[in-house]
C-alpha cells in the first residue's frame, strides 16, 4: 500500500526547516465511493506529488480530511480537488490560527465510516438532515429564548471552548454523545434544537438521527465553529463562542475570542493547552499550565514523571492508574482518550478531524 515509512522524528525535523509556508485546511463530503481503496490510492499519489500532509479518512460513505498544503501548491491542489467528480465544489475550510505545522506526513486510511457513530447501517436516512444555518442565522437564533443549543463534540473539546448556554454531553466519543442526546432530550422533541460541532460533519449524522427519532425542529451550524468564527469576525459581531476550538492535529487548538475558560488539571490555574503525558506508557490527553509542565516535566502526575525517568528496559510494561488523577478538576474517564491511537490520536475518532 502507498504510505510514508520515514522515521517520525526525521519527518518533523524536515517540516520545521522547510523554507516555505503551509496552509491548514479541511473538508468533508458524504458521497458514495464505490471502491474506497482505489480512490484512496489515487488521492495519495496526487497529493504526495504536491508535498501535501494531513490525515484523511475514506469510506464508502464519503471522505473526511484535514490537510497541510504548501502555499506554492495551494492553487494547484484546489484545482485538482475540484477536478475529482466526487469532490467537485466541495466546501474547503481554512484554519482560524495557522502556523503551517499542523501535520508532518500524509496519512490516508480506508475506514468503515468517516464518522464512527456506532449505529447500524440503514438505521437512519442521511439524505434527510437538519436545516443548514449560516453563521449569522445561528448567531441570531442562539440568543432566542426556548432554543436548545447542543454541542455534538466530545467533553475534552467543549471543556476549552463552547457556545453560550450550550448543553455539552459528557461523552468520550461521538457515538456516546449521540445516544446521550437522544436519551436526555427525548421529552423536548418539540423544541427548536441547534446543533454545532467543529466543522459540520458530526452534525450531519446527528441531525439526521434526531429527525429519525422524532425530533421535530432540528438545525445545524453549517461549516461548524470554524466557519462561524471566520464569518462573525468579518461581520464585526461579538462571538457567542467563548474560548478555544479544539483541533485534531499538532496544534491541538485555535483560539476564537482569546478567552481562557478551562483550568489546569493539576493545579486548577486558568489554562487551555492540551498536551499528552510525556510518559508514553500513559500518554493521557489533559490540560496543563506552563508551571505544572515544568514541575512535572510534561507528565500528568508525579507517578508518570518518576516512571519517565527510568531506563526504557526498566519501565517497559509498567502501567499507571489514573483513578485519582486530578483532585478538584475534571477527571478524564479513559486513560487513553479516543484522540490517542497512531501517536495516540485516532481510535474511533475519524469524525473529529474537523467535524
Amino acid at each position: 500500500m502507498l504510505e510514508n515509512r520515514i522515521n517520525k522524528e526525521l519527518l518533523k525535523q524536515r517540516l520545521h526547516i522547510e523554507p516555505f509556508k503551509r496552509h491548514t485546511l479541511s473538508f468533508y463530503r458524504y458521497v458514495s465511493i464505490e471502491n474506497p481503496l482505489e480512490f484512496r490510492d489515487r488521492l495519495f499519489r496526487e497529493w504526495a506529488e504536491l508535498n501535501c500532509f494531513g490525515r484523511i479518512y475514506v469510506a464508502r460513505e464519503g471522505i473526511n480530511a484535514q490537510m497541510s498544503v504548501p502555499e506554492h501548491h495551494l492553487e494547484q491542489f484546489l484545482i485538482r480537488l475540484n477536478a475529482l467528480p466526487e469532490l467537485a465544489a466541495v466546501p474547503v475550510k481554512h484554519a482560524l490560527v495557522d502556523n503551517g505545522k499542523s501535520f508532518y506526513k500524509l496519512t490516508i486510511k480506508v475506514r468503515p465510516k468517516i464518522v464512527a457513530d456506532g449505529l447500524d447501517h440503514g438505521s437512519y436516512d442521511l439524505s434527510k438532515v437538519g436545516k443548514h444555518l449560516t453563521a449569522l442565522e445561528f448567531h441570531e437564533l442562539a440568543g432566542q429564548p426556548g432554543t436548545l443549543i447542543i454541542d455534538m463534540r466530545n467533553h475534552y473539546e467543549s471543556e476549552i471552548g463552547r457556545f453560550e448556554n450550550a448543553v455539552c454531553p459528557d461523552a468520550d466519543t461521538f457515538k456516546d454523545a449521540i445516544q446521550m442526546v437522544i436519551r436526555d432530550f427525548e421529552p423536548q422533541k418539540d423544541k427548536k434544537i441547534l446543533l454545532y460541532c467543529t466543522g459540520g460533519i458530526r452534525c450531519e449524522k446527528a441531525s439526521s438521527f434526531l429527525l429519525h427519532n422524532g425530533f421535530k425542529d432540528v438545525s445545524q451550524l453549517y461549516g461548524g465553529i470554524i466557519e462561524y468564527a471566520q464569518q462573525i469576525n468579518q461581520l464585526g459581531l461579538p462571538s457567542k463562542f467563548t474560548g478555544k476550538n479544539f483541533v485534531f492535529d499538532e496544534r491541538l487548538g485555535e483560539t476564537v475570542d482569546g478567552q481562557v475558560i478551562s483550568h489546569c488539571h493539576q493545579c486548577g490555574k486558568a489554562a487551555d493547552t492540551h498536551v499528552n503525558c510525556a510518559n508514553n506508557d500513559c500518554h493521557l490527553l489533559f490540560i496543563q499550565c506552563d508551571e505544572c509542565a515544568a514541575k512535572y516535566e510534561n507528565c500528568c502526575s508525579a507517578e508518570c514523571c518518576a516512571i519517565n525517568k527510568l531506563p526504557i528496559e526498566t519501565r517497559r510494561g509498567l502501567r499507571v492508574s489514573h483513578q485519582l488523577k486530578y483532585s478538584g478538576s475534571k477527571i478524564y474517564k479513559s486513560k487513553l482518550s479516543p484522540f490517542l491511537l497512531n501517536k495516540s490520536r485516532e481510535a474511533g475518532q475519524a469524525e473529529a478531524l474537523h467535524g
